[in-house]
């Protein structure tokens, strides 16, 4: 049926039950009438458990349809709803829930936490399958490290509207960004649903009417299947993802189908100009672009044609964005020259959970800054120079550096440690640690295994060091500081293999 007037998910499931809705990560099948019942049944468990208008729900769950039914349940009954990376260790899972007040945790078998619901089985037992009263949109507040290396939950004021009032603006804001529109679109998700992009896009897939294929994780052949096999209109993916499938064999990528395609959307680390010609070689003119942070969301936005006329750029301003470029002083820069990235939005203001210090110390005014540098072109088209001085982008996720040198000094044979991303041509960086060892200890092999081992439960893998290697003395500033900059350039000359 032609879905086209209907505003999101809970009407198009109500109007088009039979609709498909899910194809989750073991092939099970799920209706749109099927998902909406299980929907509405958690959202009525999820009060029953006494949850009011602004509360608070976890879920530390990977990728599956009940990752998507906390974020649709959640989305009606006015609830902030935490989606918590579930390679986390059990320490830092417990400092978000702490800071999050979350009144309900929901997992699965293998990430249990004290006090967790497992599944969503249990909040929907004995639930009616009818809409909750009183609806009211709900949001996902999304916890991101700072420079010190402790989360922070970006928390946006309630819409005090039932979806259906809001859904409209935000499937018109994805239209006008990335070409999506309500139909019978296919969406993959290729990445783990507890970062904010693969989360909002499967959840507008939804909304949009499509249905909504799931992986459990990323595998270059796997996903050109699935293309093939489901006949995918559109995805989501990172820059790392068209490196790992241009490294396939010729002969490999030519075996599939990819003429179903419509719009590849990626994000999250900047993508070598050269590999984002070649997917579109291979794909076609399908690779939409935007740059925003969790915090701002969709700032800059480019569509694949304006992207070949101007290779490297991120976009301009998004519909209800504005930018600007400062110097230090906060003196507005001309085109051509960089400097930091300030952006707002008429989309509505965030502020940094139980942070009012940190949330004052993003902002000048109104404006917001990301904390990267670029520059405008003459015609407001933004090019980047280069991330945030201390973040590592590494496989399109954001690592700190104060984090993991804070837990290589528990070990009482570092005496000083700086933790750099080292560029690499596949990750988009790498982690490396530098240390500097305690008086006596003597640096090799076994040292490296130990401080391995001693990272294990204290920071998640994905964060821990690939390479460490060994200094005499540090560079610092004289207040003390460690100077990140200095120990990067030192090391990128040491390794003239590397390039920025």
């Amino acid at each position: 049926m032609d879905i086209s007037g209907l505003p999101g998910f809970y009407s198009i499931a109500a109007a088009d039950p039979g609709r498909l809705a899910v194809i989750d990560t073991d092939g099970a099948r799920t209706s749109y009438g099927d998902l909406l019942a299980r929907v509405n049944q958690v959202s009525h468990g999820l009060r029953a458990r006494g949850l009011t208008t602004g509360d608070v729900v976890a879920g530390v769950l990977p990728n599956g349809i009940d990752a998507l039914v906390m974020v649709m349940a959640t989305g009606q009954i006015g609830l902030y709803y935490v989606p918590i990376n579930w390679h986390l260790t059990a320490s830092e899972v417990a400092y978000i829930l702490d800071d999050c007040d979350a009144k309900v945790v929901v997992t699965d078998a293998g990430h249990a936490v004290p006090g967790g619901e497992v599944g969503t089985d249990g909040l929907a037992a004995g639930q009616p399958a009818d809409a909750p009263a009183g609806r009211t949109a709900g949001t996902v507040m999304w916890y991101t490290s700072g420079t010190t290396g402790f989360p922070k939950g970006v928390q946006r004021k309630l819409p005090g509207a039932a979806p259906e009032e809001i859904v409209p603006l935000y499937a018109w804001f994805f239209d006008q960004v990335v070409d999506l529109k309500p139909g019978d679109g296919v969406h993959l998700v290729t990445s783990p649903m507890y970062h904010s992009a693969p989360c909002a896009h499967a959840q507008f897939a939804l909304h949009f009417g499509h249905t909504v294929v799931i992986t459990p994780r990323f595998d270059p052949v796997h996903i050109l299947e699935l293309i093939e096999r489901h006949r995918v209109t559109n995805a989501m993916m990172v820059p790392t993802m068209f490196h790992r499938m241009l490294q396939l064999p010729e002969d490999v990528r030519a075996t599939y189908d990819l003429s179903s395609l419509r719009q590849v959307i990626h994000t999250a680390a900047a993508c070598p100009v050269a590999v984002k010609q070649r997917i579109m070689e291979w794909w076609g003119p399908v690779l939409y672009e935007y740059y925003g942070s969790t915090e701002s969301t969709i700032a800059f936005s480019v569509k694949p044609h304006d992207w070949l006329a101007r290779p490297g750029t991120v976009g301009r301003p998004a519909p209800m964005f504005e930018a600007r470029i400062l110097d230090e002083d906060g003196n507005e820069l001309p085109p051509g020259e960089p400097g930091l990235i300030y952006i707002r939005s008429s989309l509505g203001s965030f502020e940094y959970r139980n942070d009012p210090a940190k949330t004052a110390a993003s902002m000048r005014g109104d404006w917001y800054a990301p904390g990267d540098i670029g520059y405008l072109d003459d015609d407001g088209y933004l090019f980047l120079c280069d991330r945030r001085t201390d973040l590592i982008v590494s496989g399109g996720v954001n690592i700190y550096p104060a984090e993991i040198e804070a837990a290589l000094l528990e070990h009482p044979a570092v005496a000083d440690v700086a933790v750099i991303g080292v560029p690499d041509e596949e990750w988009g960086h790498n982690v490396v640690a530098l240390v500097q060892p305690a008086e006596g200890v003597t640096p090799g092999p076994a040292l490296t295994a130990e401080l391995l081992e001693h990272c294990g439960p204290r920071i998640a893998r994905f964060k821990q060091p690939k390479v460490i290697e060994y200094r005499e003395e540090l560079p610092r500033t004289p207040t003390g500081k460690l100077s990140r900059s200095k120990v990067r350039a030192d090391y990128l000359a040491e390794n003239s293999s590397s390039s920025v």
